[in-house]
Order: C-alpha cells, then structure tokens, then sequence
C-alpha cells in the first residue's frame, strides 16, 4: 500500500471515530468556564454514550453518574483540551455498572457484555475545585480503560471501590492530589495493569490498596514520587495493605520510586501483609495470614525515610533494584517469610551529595524474625550510623551468601539469635582510609545454633559464638 493510500487509511479511520462520538457542545454544554455544565454532560451520556469535549472549561457542580446498565457503552474523550473542574463533593465521573462475576468469561451476565463493558476516559483534565473532589470512581465494572488523563488538586484522583475487573490506566498523570493518587478501597479487583503513568505529589499515597480481595495488580514504568505530605501521616508512593482482607499476586517493575524523607514515615514501597482469616487462629495459632506474592525488580529506589518495609509478608521477591538514600534505613523487613533478596545494589553515591542532605541518610538492611529467606548477590556500601550495615535478629533457614557488604560504619553482617543458617562467600570489607574506618567486627553472630559460617572475606574477622 503506498503512503498516500496508508494516510487516506488513517484518515477515515479517524473520522469514523469522530463521527461516532457527539460534541458536548450538542446538548448544551459552554466549556466556558463559567455556566454549570453537568446537566449537558449528563445528557449527552444518557443519550448518546461516545462523548467529545471539544477545547475548554467545563464546571460541573455534582458528580455525573454513568449507570451503564442503562447509558450503554460509554467513551469520554478530548484531544487533551477539555479541562473539567469539579466544584460538588465526590468524583467528577462516577461509573456505576453491575458485574459481579470473576475474570472468567463464564461468570459474565450477558447484559455486561451487551451494554457495559469497557468504559472509557481518554484525554480529559479533571481539577478539583472543592475540598472533597473526586477525580474518577468505579464500583462494579468490567474493563474500566483510562489513558491519557490528567487529574490534578483533587482527593482521590482515581477510586475504586466494591468490586471491578480487569482495569487498565495507562499514560496518566495523577499529580498533586490532597489524597491518594490511585485508591483501592476495600475493593473486591483481580486483574489491573497501571503503566507508564507519572502518579507525583499525592499527600497520602501513590498507588494504595488497603483490605478488601486484591489480586493481580501490575505496576509498570511508571513515575511514582513525593506522595508524602510532611507533617501528615505516614504515607508511601505503594501501600499494599492486608489488613481486614488480602492483598497478593503483585508485580512492580521498571519504576523509579522516590521522595520525601522530609515526611515522617515516608517508604517507597509498604507492605503490611498481616490479611484476616478467622480460620487460621484454629490451625497456625494466629488470627492473620501473611499476604505477598510480591515480585519487586529493576526499580529505582531513593530519598524516603524507608525505601522498602515489609511487615507479616510472604514470598516477596526483590531483585535486580537500585536503592540510595534510606534515610533510615533501605529495608526493613518484620515477622516475615520466604523472603528472596538478591542482586540488588544498596548504594551511596557521591553523586547524590548535592541534594543538600550532607550524607545524613544511614541506609542498611534490618531482618527481624524472618526465616526461610536468602540474601544473595548484593551490594550493599556506605551503611553509616547503624549498629551494622546488615542486621539481622531472628529467624532460621537463612542463606546469606556471595553478598558485598563494604565500607560501612559499625559491625558488617550482625547475626543474633538465628538458628540453622547458611553464612558463607560474603566479602565484609572496610576499606576506607584508617581515621574512618569501623574498628568492629566484619561479622558478629550471637546466640545462634546449627549456624554454618565460612568463607568469608572479612576485614576485621572477629566472631562470637
């Protein structure tokens, strides 16, 4: 096909897409700024389903409800013109639909696929212009698609609540937000990929799901930063939190995870994984599970008071990531297991010296009752201000091994109280001129049994038993 047929091609296509979409402008709506347009908006969607925003400003004073059993399929685009300013409390676009099957092609009514599935926002700026707006709410739908949308000084910019399937968020910028960029709240949700968005300066978190029956939440290259406020509550750019339901089967990758070690509390990623199962108290002797299948890898991690914490977890996976600025420390990882950490690099970089912080962070690794985990391949330099780079207190069935553990403030590698342990292949190294050198132990085991501890390169190799 030659050029000019392929771009006449493109052309009808694109024209068909336009012409199957009606104008806001049609029913009413100003976009000017001024005249309250939720009536026209609404309109439009009942009527018709495939709206455009043509350039402008459009208020609306309360949130516009889209039933799609009724309103059909439904697409709101612009071309990245249209700015929606919402002045009512609650989300500027609210889609209400009636799935309440699975993934599973065989647990979808007809009416689903008839009428509702796949909603979709493109191309819209949504401003908050009241304390309590929202950005986008869903509950019940299947297919939910965002792409290319702005939401800004709102609340929530997306919230997702009672139960979706299979959502998609793509290309968005979620960005100074009073709340949480994207909110799983207490969401029955299998099934959702969020990709190549920049989600930045949300004060209460960046991607949150706290209880509810999450499953399959994939984040990929994606910008995650400043979700933090400074004197607000603790808060981190992903919060996966199981508490009163169960949060598993979570990949995040490619992302660069950032800022503020300002705000007390602040991680890049948190992970409390103690979920609520009445059963278990009868056959473990606890009331929670350990929630995870997490998988963590070639990510960027910098600048928070935590990079990652991980709390009553299990099987979490992190590997191939670059982490600096721990301010209080890079991991922290409580009451957990199957814990796999390797090939990671847990760095000081001169580099970062002009970021104003004069070297305050300290960095490091703490394991704290965690068992049936390894600790292979890393790097881990320029631990500073910490009892010992890589501090261990508990557990068994560790395998700590072939780790680089250099140039650091205190003892190297602590062990206290682990038991039945494979230490071995670990180069523990302080080699910094001798007035900054840590006269510790390289490595310092205490209290363990059934431990076997050997060949090592140790600096200062001094060891109690």
């Amino acid at each position: 096909m030659t050029t000019i047929k392929l771009g006449v091609f493109f052309f009808l296509i694109l024209a068909a897409t336009i012409q199957a979409q009606v104008s806001v402008m049609s029913f009413g709506a100003q976009g000017n700024g001024k005249t309250d347009d939720v009536q026209a908006i609404e309109k439009a969607l009942l009527t018709h389903g495939s709206i455009s925003f043509p350039k402008g400003i459009y208020r609306i004073s309360r949130t516009i409800t889209i039933p799609l059993s009724e309103s059909g399929f439904t697409a709101i685009s612009s071309d990245g013109t249209a700015r929606i300013v919402m002045e009512g409390a609650g989300p500027a676009f609210f889609f209400k639909g009636t799935h309440e099957g699975t993934a599973a092609p065989t647990t979808v009514k007809p009416g689903v696929w008839e009428k509702e599935r796949t909603p979709m926002i493109s191309g819209i700026e949504i401003i908050g212009g009241h304390t309590e707006a929202d950005g986008i709410e869903a509950a019940g739908t299947m297919q939910l698609t965002l792409s290319r949308v702005v939401i800004r000084q709102c609340r929530h910019a997306v919230h997702l609540t009672t139960r979706n399937r299979n959502v998609l968020i793509t290309d968005c910028h979620f960005y100074d937000n009073r709340g949480i960029g994207i909110f799983l709240d207490h969401l029955n949700l299998h099934q959702i990929n969020v990709v190549g968005c920049h989600i930045s300066y949300n004060a209460e978190g960046g991607i949150v799901s706290r209880g509810g029956e999450v499953r399959n939440l994939h984040i990929g290259t994606c910008d995650i930063e400043g979700n933090h406020a400074v004197g607000g509550a603790p808060a981190a750019n992903v919060e996966l939190n199981s508490t009163g339901g169960s949060i598993a089967e979570v990949a995040i990758t490619g992302c660069t995870l950032q800022h503020t070690s300002k705000a007390a509390g602040s991680a890049n990623i948190r992970i409390l994984g103690a979920g609520t199962d009445p059963s278990l108290e009868r056959r473990v002797g606890r009331a929670h599970t350990r929630e995870g299948n997490v998988t963590i890898s070639a990510n960027v991690f910098s600048d928070v008071r935590t990079n990652i914490e991980i709390r009553e977890a299990r099987g979490v996976t992190i590997t191939g990531n670059t982490f600096w600025e721990g301010f209080d420390q890079d991991l922290l990882a409580e009451n957990s297991e199957h814990l796999v950490i390797s090939n990671n690099n847990f760095d000081r970089n001169p580099r970062y010296a002009v970021n104003g912080f004069k070297d305050t962070e300290n960095n490091g690794i703490r394991l704290i009752q965690c068992s049936d985990s390894s600790l292979m391949g890393n790097v881990i330099s320029g631990v500073w201000r910490q009892r010992a780079a890589v501090d261990i207190v508990g557990g068994s069935r560790l395998m700590i091994v072939q780790n680089h553990v250099l140039d650091s403030d205190g003892i190297g590698l602590r062990l206290e109280d682990v038991n039945h342990s494979l230490i071995m292949q670990n180069m523990i190294r302080d080699d910094r001129p001798e007035e900054k050198r840590s006269q510790e132990p390289s490595l310092l085991a205490l209290k363990g049994t059934g431990n076997q501890i050997s060949s090592n390169m140790l600096s200062n190799p001094t060891n109690k038993d």
